[in-house]
């Protein structure tokens, strides 16, 4: 069976796509050819996308959340959302969060002192790990044993063995 296209609706699904800039998948598409009172059905829509390789940047690899036990956790959170804190580098708080780069998924650690949400320490790289939080600390520019408390989400990234060692070699009073 062979599928015939009509030039004008391919040549409109490529302009409507590239305008996006390749953002725009077959429902947006279809809106914005009804716009230009041009009638299509998705189906037509993909079979035109396929047919000149037009993949949308939001079908390409997304970021998936994982789900935990969060609250059975031993450790205390002794902050208790509390974020007022009264000395400079009474506590460090930290995060994980991503980035697209080029296709592919990137993470940032920040290490923010409380006191002025200053940044005293960053990390970045391709895997969502301790050892990206562990180089948040060994970036940091400041004298880690001023650290009283270290305060993070339950992210298995914050709480492992490594991360352990270096808030016992410190002294840092462990938050989550």
């Amino acid at each position: 069976k062979i599928k015939v296209y009509n030039t004008e609706l391919e040549n409109a699904v490529i302009a409507i796509f590239k305008e996006s800039k390749n953002n725009y998948g077959t429902r947006k598409i279809k809106i914005e050819l009804k716009k230009q009172n041009i009638i299509a059905s998705r189906r037509k829509i993909r079979e035109i996308m396929n047919k000149y390789r037009l993949v949308s940047n939001y079908t390409i690899k997304q970021y998936k959340v994982h789900k935990s036990k969060c609250n059975e956790e031993k450790v205390d959170n002794i902050l208790n959302r509390e974020f007022d804190n009264r000395e400079d580098l009474e506590i460090v708080v930290s995060d994980l969060t991503y980035v697209n780069v080029a296709g592919k998924w990137h993470y940032i650690c920040l290490l923010i002192n409380l006191f002025n949400r200053e940044i005293v320490g960053y990390s970045a790289g391709p895997n969502k790990d301790a050892k990206l939080v562990y180089q948040a600390f060994m970036n940091s520019n400041i004298n880690l044993k001023k650290i009283k408390i270290f305060h993070t989400d339950r992210g298995n990234e914050f709480k492992n063995r490594i991360i352990d060692e270096v808030l016992d070699v410190f002294e840092i009073k462990r938050s989550l």
